[in-house]
């Protein structure tokens, strides 16, 4: 079995470099004492830097990306983002989708720009509100067009979070999802990426669970959901509770 991968997206927190550089080493230590979890950081663009040259075992990565560089104010293209190391990008989050407005070819042209600097997309999909026990086809939808087109070979480069709208804990009423639901989606996601890759190339991408993850549920999206790991928000923010959650990762 893989090493489980946690990926903490801090989004807009915190607010100094200080309370920044204090999470970041939390998460170092914690994994210098869980051995076999694979993390990545996730911290807001003016923290990028610091935080990585901080990070010895976690790896660094960014909330979004553009998918070019030149005359656009206020984007950050992926030669940029590789160019202070790092290593993994968060792309078509559902918040960037409501709050900026992002759309599924958006998102397909950032992965592609991403990939051809050699940083992991990180692709998040999942549906706005619950519809009992079926995987909505808008999920199937998303990934094939943010992937569709591209070389099948590079497929296994990309990691993609189920992260169902409804379960994130700063929306309205969030419940985090079961670890049972959670498995027919990674199975459902599965079968798309089978039918537009193959199997043996399908079964390479590491499917993550996101929303309201926690110590209390990790253990079960892990082992019973059987998740190849987990998209933290918020309690990625809280020292003792990230500490926790890598050391139940470890021990699965």
């Amino acid at each position: 079995m893989n090493a489980p991968i946690l990926v903490f997206n801090w989004k807009s927190n915190p607010q100094s470099i200080s309370d920044a550089l204090v999470l970041a080493g939390a998460v170092e230590r914690a994994l210098a004492r869980s051995r076999g979890v694979r993390a990545v950081i996730a911290p807001p663009y003016p923290f990028l830097h610091c935080v990585g040259r901080k990070m010895k075992r976690a790896f660094l990565g960014a909330q979004d990306s553009f998918w070019d560089k030149g005359p656009y104010t206020g984007e950050v293209s992926p030669e940029e983002l590789k160019a202070i190391g790092v290593r993994y990008c968060i792309l078509g989050h559902s918040e960037r989708r409501i709050h900026q407005g992002e759309t599924d070819e958006i998102i397909k042209k950032k992965v592609a720009a991403v990939l051809g600097r050699g940083i992991a997309p990180i692709l998040c999909v999942g549906e706005r509100e619950r519809h009992g026990r079926d995987i909505p086809a808008i999920v199937g939808d998303q990934i094939r067009t943010a992937i569709g087109g591209l070389s099948s070979g590079v497929v296994p480069k990309i990691l993609i979070a189920y992260e169902p709208v409804w379960a994130i804990s700063t929306m309205p009423g969030a419940r985090p999802d079961d670890p049972e639901s959670a498995f027919r989606a990674k199975m459902y996601i599965r079968r798309v990426l089978s039918d537009m890759v193959g199997r043996k190339k399908a079964e390479r991408v590491p499917i993550l669970y996101g929303g309201s993850v926690s110590p209390a549920n990790i253990k079960g999206f892990l082992q019973d959901g059987e998740m190849d790991g987990a998209l933290v928000g918020g309690a990625g923010l809280d020292r003792q509770k990230l500490t926790r959650i890598i050391r139940i990762a470890a021990s699965r």
